[in-house]
């Protein structure tokens, strides 16, 4: 059984699924190559597989479905490769339906013996699963009125999707019983141990693109305590710059301002105003208009800042490895430059050198973990494969597929 804010979320450990047909929603949303359609980083598509190699040795008979990208967005396909990808991963042969709800997935999952596996279509074809509405909507749905009926349980093992209400998320759990999956539940207990850990300093180290949702992050870590220190890296802390009034380039200005409200560039000074261990970085790395590649003062912006500089990476370094909880969250840099990565993997090696218990967040550090060496990877203390609901979570936010799951035991009595 699961702890959730003060609430009860039961497992796979609570409910007998042999012989039964069980519903898996997993979050195997994958990058995709544009030009071949072929998926670039399957690293979710393993994770999951370990609670569905678990299911179909316990005897059930398994159903998997996931969304992949969004309506119009290159990367929004079918998951026949994903489910061609999970055959080789459990060896076994996983059948694909291209259906969802109609008559050729209903004969797909009666026919399904106990220890077979099929995938159904992306759920996002479904314009359902593109809305977000309250679980009680979700719950009288299409979607779930013609899935629902044909099993026992279902298998919440997305936690990267727990902070969407969308149906295939938290619709099911109102009307059959529901539980966490491995994934799911791992992510849970990581991140509650981070909140419960009397340890410190816990530092916090915040970067990415993800601004509106990083700045809820850093004012309810220090209203609530939960963090002593955060350090900001990439966009989040080129706003914070923004905020103290460094001039920075316009082009550059605009970007950042373009995507968020005016608002955030206040709250942005009243977290400075008011918390003196929110650090920003000391020098960039700059990317000058010519092409040339330059150490710039954080004072004296004059080009685009593409990672930290040396003198931050020595600070931030410093910090973190006298920490005893490490949350890193959005890369320091643009990674996906290799000249551009040098931040990252030495903020990476600081947290992995130290003692701390340490928390990666977001699908850049699930890449850059497996250009690690064994020994620093079994330093890891938790890598989610969640970007945005790592951050609700730490902001205190309520994550809709969590609470679906605690109503679900509440309705069924499955753990109490």
């Amino acid at each position: 059984m699961l702890a959730y804010m003060g609430k009860r979320i039961a497992t796979l450990d609570d409910i007998d699924i042999s012989k039964k047909k069980v519903l898996v929603r997993v979050d195997i949303n994958s990058p995709v190559n544009p030009k071949t359609g072929e998926l670039i980083d399957i690293s979710r598509i393993i994770e999951h597989s370990l609670t569905i190699k678990e299911l179909i040795s316990r005897e059930a008979a398994v159903v998997v479905i996931s969304h992949q990208g969004r309506p119009l967005d290159s990367d929004f396909t079918s998951l026949r490769i994903h489910a061609t990808i999970l055959s080789k991963i459990l060896d076994i042969d996983v059948e694909f339906v291209e259906d969802t709800i109609g008559p050729y997935a209903k004969r797909a999952i009666e026919k399904l013996e106990p220890g077979g596996v099929l995938v159904l279509e992306n759920t996002r074809l479904l314009a359902e699963d593109n809305i977000e509405a309250p679980p009680e909507k979700h719950a009288e749905s299409i979607l779930v009125s013609k899935l629902a009926p044909l099993f026992t349980y279902f298998v919440n093992d997305a936690f990267a999707t727990c902070h969407r209400s969308q149906a295939s998320i938290v619709g099911f759990p109102l009307k059959i019983p529901s539980v966490a999956g491995r994934v799911l539940e791992r992510e849970l207990k990581a991140l509650n141990k981070i909140i419960e850990m009397s340890d410190k300093p816990k530092i916090f180290v915040l970067g990415g693109a993800k601004l509106d949702d990083t700045i809820r992050v850093i004012k309810y870590v220090f209203e609530s305590g939960i963090a002593d220190e955060v350090l900001t890296t990439g966009l989040v802390a080129i706003l914070f710059l923004l905020a103290k009034g460094v001039k920075i380039p316009k082009d550059v200005e605009s970007k950042i301002l373009s995507k968020v409200p005016r608002e955030l560039l206040s709250e942005a000074r009243e977290l400075i105003s008011k918390y003196k261990n929110l650090k920003i970085p000391i020098d960039f790395i700059i990317e000058e208009r010519d092409g040339a590649i330059t150490v710039s003062h954080a004072s004296i912006v004059t080009g685009i800042p593409k990672d930290i500089g040396p003198s931050t990476i020595e600070y931030y370094t410093y910090k973190i490895k006298r920490a005893k909880v490490v949350v890193m969250r959005g890369p320091a840099g643009v990674i996906e430059d290799p000249r551009f990565r040098v931040g990252t993997e030495a903020l990476v090696k600081a947290a992995l050198e130290s003692n701390a218990y340490t928390v990666f967040g977001g699908g850049h550090f699930i890449s850059m973990a497996s250009n690690l060496s064994a020994e620093l990877r079994s330093r890891i203390g938790h890598l989610s494969t969640g970007g945005g609901a790592l951050l609700y979570f730490l902001s205190g936010s309520i994550l809709p597929g969590l609470e679906a799951l605690v109503k679900s035991n509440e309705i069924f009595k499955i753990a109490v």
